[in-house]
């Protein structure tokens, strides 16, 4: 098992809920320079378009929303840099914001059937395209939603034949009145899982939401489950601070080594950062992410 973030990072591309970082290509390909150095070998595209924008002129999302114009394509960026690196890129799925959040899960799979197979034709032939990530972010079973899963599964895979990742949250006390009981969480994800299993390949459970002493329990739960329905278990390793005024801030060092070191008695089998480039990078605007890094790059240097 993977005990360090050294593994996998998600890619917030276009800035849904934290500030832009206005960067070029070349901010980008030092970015990817500093991942590579700590053992990042892995990048997830969290989203590649989001309402009314995208990381690429989409013809196809133009048929559906007047969207804003994307004047640098970086998708083409990532797998330049991933491919210069050695890295895996998953490529993320659209979230239109609307349409599943509404109770229509049947328009939002139109629009992804359409728009992943642009991205596949743009895209499927790059030598880092390595994996699928359904990017609709769930906490508990839903009918409609299954079946918004089920069926994109399916065509994901008709594509290009590589693992799917999904990452689910938990309705914790860190963001919700009404937080999902442990029982509560493992009745509802059994239900899941018996439905995703053999369609989805990972499951990597955000840990931001809930408060750190119940952290160990819930996330034996989903290592559990996963294992029960034949998914590899990562864990989404939220690097920012979740309870702050303001947000959102990077994580501070201690906090961040006792997330790591409770999915490792979980015996999750990898780690992704989310995310690198805001809360952790040597080029964050962030001071505090700057030092998140070098207290990571000691620890890692001397474990």
């Amino acid at each position: 098992m993977d005990q360090f973030l050294g593994g996998t990072s998600f890619l917030d591309e276009i800035s849904h809920d934290i500030p832009s970082a206005n960067w070029g290509p070349i901010e980008w390909a030092a970015d990817f320079d500093a991942m590579k150095a700590i053992g990042i070998d892995t990048v997830i595209i969290i989203r590649a378009g989001y309402k009314d924008r995208c990381t690429f002129d989409s013809h196809c999302l133009a048929r559906y929303f007047p969207m804003r114009p994307a004047y640098l394509d970086l998708v083409d960026v990532f797998l330049d840099n991933a491919e210069r690196c050695g890295m895996k890129l998953f490529f993320g799925t659209y979230d239109s914001g609307v349409f599943w959040h509404g109770g229509q899960p049947d328009k939002e799979v139109e629009i992804n059937l359409a728009f992943t197979e642009e991205a596949h034709q743009r895209y499927g032939d790059r030598n880092a395209f390595a994996g699928w990530y359904i990017s609709h972010e769930i906490t508990a079973f839903n009918d409609g939603v299954m079946g918004l899963y089920e069926r994109l599964a399916r065509h994901l895979r008709d594509l290009k034949d590589l693992p799917i990742l999904m990452s689910p949250y938990i309705r914790g006390s860190k963001i919700s009145k009404r937080p999902t009981t442990p029982d509560e969480h493992r009745k509802q994800w059994e239900m899941v899982f018996s439905r995703l299993g053999g369609l989805v390949d990972i499951t990597a459970f955000q840990d931001g939401q809930v408060e750190f002493g119940e952290l160990a329990e819930y996330m034996q739960i989903n290592s559990e489950l996963a294992r029960k329905h034949h998914l590899r278990c990562w864990s989404n390793v939220e690097t920012f601070e979740r309870g702050m005024p303001i947000r959102y801030l990077p994580i501070a060092w201690p906090n961040l080594r006792f997330k790591i070191a409770t999915a490792a008695a979980a015996q999750v089998e990898k780690l992704i950062t989310f995310e690198f480039s805001h809360f952790m990078s040597p080029n964050s605007m962030y001071a505090s992410a700057r030092n998140l890094y070098e207290r990571y790059r000691e620890w890692i240097e001397h474990a």
